[in-house]
């Protein structure tokens, strides 16, 4: 049975939130935003994404206005601005919304062979978003306005880090919390373990990382976390990746993931980047249907949102 998080206001009485996992992930019914973001329902949805780490929230009529309303009830957020400034064009009518879509600006489908196609391979491997740059992620909200056939991909993976910390052996956590190592995050690494042959040149020692804790305690919630994703490139201090490896490898058991797909245009996924990874579970007709999806990406605000680096408002690339 659904675990029904509500008060005695009578606007939460109808909203369920039901485990997709326990503890890990959470489906949520009943919330459209047709009037707007309430405080109390946004404090729900906060709550459920701190202990959840994620949730998807079914048919929520959000429009781009109120979808950008709830991102920033969740704090500051981040925008396209530099990548429109570097040359690529913006279909979308709100730089606050980052279009993670395949739909080019004429309408078409990207072609999975063209530069834009090549990036996008990268999003099939678990990341956290803008770990790369010097400020990173907090809150991912990403609605669906137009979707693919049944059957043809689309949907989005999560792997729960905070709980695969909890489940190191004893000697792995201490060596962990002893050395506080430092991981170097890259865009470009993981672009180019995605598309190897078209990223062949690319060198990227050659352009700045985000240096982040390996291990951090999410402040939300007071829990440990790995803090690790494909973008990273290495941690510093160690001359091979045999421990991020074997890391990465832990934290992307079948046990610690969950997988959601999309019911209809309006579902909403949010995720907290600060404790998840994610990746895109796209089907082998990836291209050759249309489908929208859209995102607000809110800045961390915690004190480890700028990790190591500089405070710059520098973005090595598009999340």
């Amino acid at each position: 049975m659904p675990v029904v998080i509500s008060s005695s206001r009578n606007e939460l009485d109808r909203i369920s939130v039901k485990d997709i996992k326990p503890g890990f992930g959470a489906e949520i019914r009943g919330i459209n935003f047709e009037n707007g973001v309430s405080d109390p329902t946004f404090r729900l949805i906060q709550d459920a994404v701190t202990k959840y780490g994620v949730v998807v929230i079914r048919g929520t009529k959000l429009t781009d206005e109120t979808h950008i309303q709830l991102g920033k009830s969740f704090g500051e957020l981040d925008d396209v601005k530099p990548y429109v400034a570097a040359g690529r064009k913006n279909r979308l009518a709100y730089d606050e919304l980052f279009d993670v879509s395949n739909v080019e600006e004429d309408g078409s489908t990207v072609d999975p062979n063209s530069p834009r196609g090549q990036a996008n391979k990268g999003n099939g491997l678990f990341h956290v978003d803008s770990s790369f740059n010097p400020r990173r992620a907090g809150y991912s909200l990403l609605l669906v306005h137009e979707l693919p056939p049944n059957g043809s991909g689309g949907g989005l993976a999560f792997a729960d880090t905070r709980t695969a910390f909890d489940d190191l052996d004893g000697t792995t956590k201490e060596e962990l919390l002893a050395e506080n190592y430092i991981a170097a995050h890259s865009i470009l690494h993981s672009k180019k373990l995605a598309a190897p042959e078209f990223y062949a040149d690319t060198d990227p020692t050659k352009y700045p990382m985000g240096r982040h804790e390996l291990v951090q305690r999410h402040e939300k919630s007071g829990r440990m976390n790995l803090y690790i994703a494909a973008h990273v490139h290495h941690i510093e201090g160690l001359e091979s990746n045999e421990l991020f490896n074997r890391l990465f490898e832990h934290a992307t058991q079948d046990k610690y993931v969950i997988q959601i797909d999309w019911e209809s245009e309006g579902d909403l996924i949010i995720w907290d980047n600060t404790c998840t990874m994610h990746r895109a579970l796209e089907g082998q007709f990836m291209y050759k249907y249309r489908r929208d999806m859209r995102r607000v990406t809110v800045h961390d605000s915690s004190s480890k949102a700028w990790g190591l680096n500089e405070h710059s408002n520098v973005r090595q690339g598009l999340p």
